[in-house]
């Protein structure tokens, strides 16, 4: 009886594992959950513990033991997406920004929606010019500290920012409205919602891809070189590295954009990723989603649909919200900002570069650094893009631009802390020690110095990059490009060739069965009257007959007798 017992309960704990998931303001959730528990169960109970209703909005994001970032599928067992073994460790973010913060209905929504895109000014992914981030800083302040005075203010650690800030900080603003008007704010500018996902262009140039509640876009230096409306959008695939987007524009303007991710992995993400932005924010019921494949052939590619409500669900359901407001714990703004084991801490960029600043850039930078601990940011390790990922092509059909490209910031927009960590090539490591200048705080005189040897060190480098770049175009003129294409224009042909042969030989089969039948049509009552037919039906069909039809009475009489 006793060793039963310990062995029920050795079963029982085999089925259980312990899941940790990280949330917004940097405080961690533990659980146990049954191995076989789906994405939804661990995600209603983050959003009991919340006291979270309007939770549409939010997913939970995890790093796999490849580096690449997943959204887990509630749908799916939790187990089978990790792909690695308990203790589980995720992360609570916002997945569909809202179109309108203002619009959300419950204010304990606006506070966690607050803290994602505070986090995305610290990585940099909110990319804004140097007014609009100082204006931004001060909603901060106000809304960490909650009063007016700024000598008392304790996140501000560095002084030189006072005389900046003094000029936008909100006076008599309470946290709520601060947090609002930051919202406010941060959703008039064009990196709103921005989730980076990089590729590279026809010339080898580093691209960003994001998909924002008002459609897709494409950022390279510091433009927006695309932006297509999501009723612009008609479809989104991929193949292998490869991404396609097909949009059409004044209703007989056809635009194609071709891009090339990083790994097969990264695609697949981003192409996921697109397909669940694109239902979310176009469709008007949930009813309208269907499922995708990322291919036009039915044998080929993967499949996916979107399993949640659209947008304009939510808003009808939030509407019918009647609760007493939550009550809203704050963080204080100290706690220290942790990372997932599985990704490798690096240096943290901002939203504004230190380098090649004035005086008063530089104080705006080191503001928003004093404000790290109140960040609850989760760094990624710092990646040189550069270096990084294949090369891409972006062409339109009919040689037309899809979009005006327009200046979002004064300075490149390079996420790097916030890019998910896919493999990088050796030469990554050269970008990422220059941008440790990014790291502390600097006199004018210091920046000076770091700037003219920055720009020597980066003359020679590109250079010697150059020369070796030359050495090996000559050497292997586009060798590898053509060995790929040649391997996948034959693996199409074959993957055709195979289909080909299968669908003929099932129309064989039908063919066969309709002609052996006692359908009595003139068309098959033709083929039964020919010599060729009578000579396959008395020395093929009757014969094979016979012996299924044997084999059959012997089967039936074998498993009377058992």
């Amino acid at each position: 009886m006793l060793s039963r017992l310990m062995s029920s309960s050795v079963r029982s704990l085999d089925r259980e594992c312990n899941c940790t998931v990280r949330l917004l303001d940097d405080s961690e959730y533990t659980c146990t959950i049954q191995r076989d528990a789906k994405g939804q169960y661990l995600f209603d109970l983050i959003c009991h513990h919340l006291n979270l209703l309007e939770k549409d909005y939010f997913g939970i994001r995890y790093v796999d033991p490849d580096k690449q970032r997943h959204w887990l599928e509630f749908s799916k067992s939790i187990a089978k997406q990790m792909k690695s073994q308990p203790p589980f460790t995720m992360c609570l973010r916002v997945k569909f920004y809202p179109p309108d913060p203002a619009a959300l209905k419950e204010e304990i929504t606006r506070y966690l929606v607050f803290l994602q895109v505070k986090r995305d000014l610290y990585h940099g992914r909110l990319l804004c010019k140097t007014s609009d981030a100082a204006l931004l800083a001060a909603y901060i302040l106000q809304a960490t500290a909650g009063r007016t005075d700024l000598a008392s203010k304790s996140v501000l650690t560095k002084a030189n920012i006072l005389f900046f800030v003094v000029c936008f900080f909100p006076r008599g603003q309470s946290p709520e409205t601060s947090e609002l008007n930051f919202l406010q704010k941060a959703q008039t500018l064009e990196t709103y919602g921005v989730d980076p996902h990089p590729c590279k262009d026809v010339s080898g140039n580093p691209a960003f891809l994001a998909f924002t509640p008002f459609g897709f876009t494409v950022l390279q230096g510091n433009r927006r070189v695309h932006f297509l409306k999501w009723e612009e959008v008609t479809k989104l695939k991929f193949e292998a590295k490869t991404f396609h987007i097909y949009a059409t524009q004044n209703e007989d303007r056809k635009i194609i954009l071709t891009y090339f991710a990083p790994t097969p992995e990264a695609c697949k993400h981003l192409w996921k990723c697109g397909v669940e932005n694109q239902a979310f924010y176009k469709l008007e019921k949930s009813s309208q989603v269907r499922t995708v494949s990322s291919s036009n052939l039915f044998f080929k590619g993967s499949r996916f649909r979107y399993s949640g409500k659209v947008a304009k669900e939510v808003m009808e359901q939030s509407a019918r919200i009647k609760r007493d407001p939550p009550e809203i714990h704050r963080s204080a703004g100290m706690v220290p900002s942790r990372s997932c084991p599985s990704i490798t801490h690096g240096p943290r960029l901002t939203s504004v570069p230190r380098t090649r600043r004035r005086a008063v850039h530089i104080s705006i930078m080191e503001g928003l650094e004093s404000l790290r601990d109140s960040a609850h940011s989760t760094p990624v390790r710092s990646v040189s893009h550069g270096d990084s990922f294949m090369s891409s092509r972006g062409h339109l059909e009919d040689g037309s631009e899809a979009s005006t490209s327009g200046v979002i910031s004064d300075e490149t927009y390079s996420p790097s802390d916030s890019v998910l960590p896919t493999p990088v090539a050796e030469h990554g490591a050269e970008l990422s020690s220059a941008r440790h200048l990014n790291g502390a705080p600097c006199s004018i005189d210091e920046e000076k110095e770091s700037e003219a040897r920055a720009l020597k060190e980066g003359q020679a480098g590109e250079f010697r990059a150059g020369r070796r770049a030359l050495r090996v175009v000559r050497s292997r003129p586009s060798q590898g490009a053509d060995v790929e294409d040649l391997n996948k224009f034959i693996l199409s042909v074959l993957r055709l060739f195979l289909v080909t042969i299968g669908l003929l030989f099932a129309l064989l089969l039908l063919l066969i069965m309709l002609t052996e039948s006692d359908l009595d049509i003139a068309f098959l009552r033709d083929i039964r009257k020919t010599p060729e037919f009578q000579q396959f039906h008395f020395e093929y069909f009757c014969p094979l007959r016979r012996w299924f039809a044997c084999k059959l009475r012997w089967m039936g009489g074998f498993l009377v007798s058992k």
